[in-house]
């Protein structure tokens, strides 16, 4: 075996956390594959987004006043104490505080807890000391070390990758109570490509492991619930698994739960107005979907009042992060001036990276023709040098 001091940490784009509970996005996004309109002047009060299936300020002391009687430009202000039945006592302010000694910050607690030294090898990048470390206690039945053993024969980190050796501990793991790898096995028994294909006990690991708190397995449970109860039904039903996930973050399921709330009947309506809210937040995270969905709800007044400027905003960061649906609304926006001031090239631009994506649009195709032959030279030309963040 090498010698430890000789490894150097490995950097990897990305790392899981086996030992601790990490959220682990879904396999796969939702797709926007229905097509959404953007319209300016219907108000759009009445209207609901898309469901998927699954898814001023006063001057400051010794400043100048020119307007009180007698003042003139440069005159100081005339100092006047709290307290003098002149002004009422407001604290100290700003001014009084600048230059002012912090207090002490509280002293930092020690930490009592145990110390995983092979995890904290792993995030250190030191994986073949993580590997030695942590495979004698996985030998002995520790669900955390089995579970980084698994995280790193899965992705290959400092070894020959072996998906098949992973799944083993993976499920040693998930047998043993660890959340994360429940959720893990759980999608290895539904694919069933390392390990015999079990539905029932992937769909009963899912649900353990989302009782237990892993924000992964509840939007995949969700998912589930959705799957085997198309309709308002099972997203009712998957609700409150989407919105445990959605508080830890998951962008999926903020979206979901925007979709269920604003669309689904039967739903609380103080439910129903923190919508928009969702749909921001998922937005916020870099989902496009989400993104190209927040665009049109502002531009359109749905869930919300209308807000053209911030709509554009949105539909402009989907397009350029290669939503072609958005990279085709953006035209139109920029076409008829929503938002934004009209642009030709720019909306030329934009239909002609859609339009390559496969995306037909005759009003847009009328339009593009009718620029002159310098616009549609820029617009080409600016559509080759697009690159998709």
């Amino acid at each position: 075996m090498p010698a430890l001091a000789q490894e150097q940490p490995v950097p990897v784009q990305e790392q899981a956390v086996p030992a601790q509970e990490q959220p682990v996005l879904a396999q796969e996004k939702p797709a926007a594959t229905q097509e959404q309109g953007v319209k300016a002047d219907d108000g759009g009060a009445g209207k609901r987004g898309r469901i998927t299936p699954f898814n001023g300020a006063a001057m400051p002391e010794g400043g100048t006043v020119a307007g009180k009687p007698g003042g003139k430009p440069g005159d100081p202000l005339e100092k006047k104490k709290a307290g003098d039945g002149t002004v009422p006592s407001q604290g100290v302010n700003v001014f009084d505080r600048m230059g002012a000694e912090l207090p002490a910050l509280p002293a930092e607690k020690p930490f009592a807890g145990k110390v995983d030294e092979a995890y904290g090898a792993f995030q250190r990048g030191y994986y073949l000391t993580a590997m030695d470390l942590a495979l004698p206690r996985a030998q002995l039945g520790d669900p955390a070390a089995q579970t980084l053993v698994a995280e790193i024969l899965q992705q290959g980190l400092g070894v020959v990758r072996n998906a098949k050796q992973a799944a083993f501990w993976y499920g040693q793991a998930a047998e043993n109570g660890n959340p994360a790898a429940m959720f893990k096995y759980a999608l290895i028994l539904m694919e069933g490509r390392y390990v015999k294909r079990d539905r029932k006990k992937s769909e009963e690991l899912m649900k353990k492991a989302a009782d237990l708190g892993n924000a992964s397995a509840q939007f995949n449970y969700g998912q589930t619930l959705v799957a085997d109860s198309p309709g308002p039904k099972g997203l009712k039903a998957a609700m409150p698994y989407y919105e445990k996930s959605a508080e830890q973050g998951i962008a999926d399921a903020q979206y979901a739960l925007s979709q269920i709330y604003l669309n689904v009947d039967g739903i609380d309506d103080g439910k129903r107005a923190r919508a928009r809210g969702w749909l921001l937040r998922a937005a916020h995270a870099g989902y496009d979907t989400a993104q190209l969905d927040i665009a049109i709800w502002m531009i359109e007044g749905i869930a919300g009042e209308r807000n053209l400027e911030d709509g554009f905003g949105w539909m402009k960061r989907a397009a350029e992060g290669g939503n072609v649906v958005a990279q085709n609304r953006l035209s139109h926006l920029y076409v008829n001036a929503i938002g934004t001031r009209p642009n030709p090239v720019e909306a030329a631009k934009w239909y002609v990276l859609s339009r390559r994506a496969g995306l037909k649009d005759d009003a847009l195709e009328d339009f593009y023709l009718g620029l002159n032959e310098q616009q549609q030279k820029a617009a080409l030309s600016a559509a080759n040098k697009f690159r998709s963040t």
